[in-house]
């Protein structure tokens, strides 16, 4: 006897193609209990002489191989699809790590790219720093000659430099890379890194300090 769908289930390959076929032997096997159950109705009333008995017992036997076939090819099936399954698991795996491995050069082109920056900005850094060092040494002299309208405000021209857009950080982002991120931004905002607190009075942004010293209270002038 030929198992029902054995040329499908020998053309599939994929564990998608070996559930469809198992659908299919599924239905055929439902349906051939019902037939037996009919079957077995019809032995019962051929003994009893309604029918003929041999005929009723091989078409009942018929239907019992056939339940038996499609249950050995249910199994087998479900085995291949089984192997199919732990196939295509390796498959994606071996396929993921390809794709890691990509996402890994470029992870290294990316840390690449932000070594060569901060190199870039130390320099930076570096040469700014000299500058404003000089700049601040004239300062001095301007306020020694009197004339201290040459002097140049400093953090004005910093701040003023430093404005500007920003990238907007992603939604997600590491603990480090938000740490690093904060670490960055400030050496931009006023009051970071590069912005220490001017003293009491001093201007900033070409702008006096209104502060006013407390006054003793009544009480404490006595």
């Amino acid at each position: 006897m030929t198992s029902p769908h054995a040329e499908t289930l020998g053309r599939a390959r994929t564990a998608a193609e070996f559930a469809a076929v198992i659908a299919l032997l599924d239905t055929d096997l439902n349906d051939a209990f019902a037939r037996k159950s009919a079957l077995a109705e019809a032995e019962d009333r051929a003994v009893f002489g309604d029918g003929d008995l041999a005929a009723a017992r091989a078409a009942l036997d018929d239907c019992n191989d056939a339940i038996a076939l499609l249950e050995k090819t249910i199994d087998a099936a479900g085995k291949r699809r089984a192997e199919a399954v732990r196939g295509e698991a390796r498959a994606d795996i071996a396929a993921l790590g390809e794709e890691i491995k990509a996402r890994a050069a470029r992870l290294g082109e990316r840390w690449r790219g932000v070594h060569r920056l901060v190199e870039q900005l130390r320099q930076e850094l570096f040469e700014a720093d000299a500058l404003a060092r000089g700049i601040a040494t004239a300062n001095g002299l301007f306020d020694a000659a009197g004339v201290s309208e040459l002097k140049v405000n400093l953090t004005t021209t910093r701040r003023t430099a430093m404005r500007g857009p920003r990238a907007a950080a992603p939604a997600r982002l590491s603990r480090p890379a938000l740490q690093a991120d904060r670490l960055l931004l400030s050496f931009l905002t006023p009051g970071g890194a590069l912005d220490p607190r001017p003293p009491l009075g001093a201007p900033v942004d070409g702008v006096k300090s209104k502060f006013i010293p407390a006054t003793p209270s009544l009480s404490e002038r006595g």
